[in-house]
């Protein structure tokens, strides 16, 4: 098995997992926290991919903008 292959698997086994927890949790700020997880294992997988811009543009936006003010959100109405 190539090392590819394994690298997928692992960021594959995470972005499942992270977005089952993310679904499930309780709490609103680990929800938060668990969706940025699967916003970087969707960029690993990209970058897998050799879609550099798609990784960087997903790191940059949806978790450097809008994870930092739905933050801010859930802490300003807890």
């Amino acid at each position: 098995m190539e090392f590819t292959s394994v690298l997928f698997y692992i960021f594959s086994f995470f972005f499942v997992t992270s977005a089952v927890m993310m679904i499930t949790a309780r709490n609103t700020a680990k929800a938060a926290l668990l969706l940025i997880l699967t916003f970087f294992s969707a960029a690993s997988l990209w970058l897998l991919l050799e879609a550099e811009f798609l990784a960087i543009t997903l790191i940059l936006i949806y978790v450097g903008a809008v994870m930092v003010l739905f933050m801010f959100v859930i802490k300003m109405l807890d």
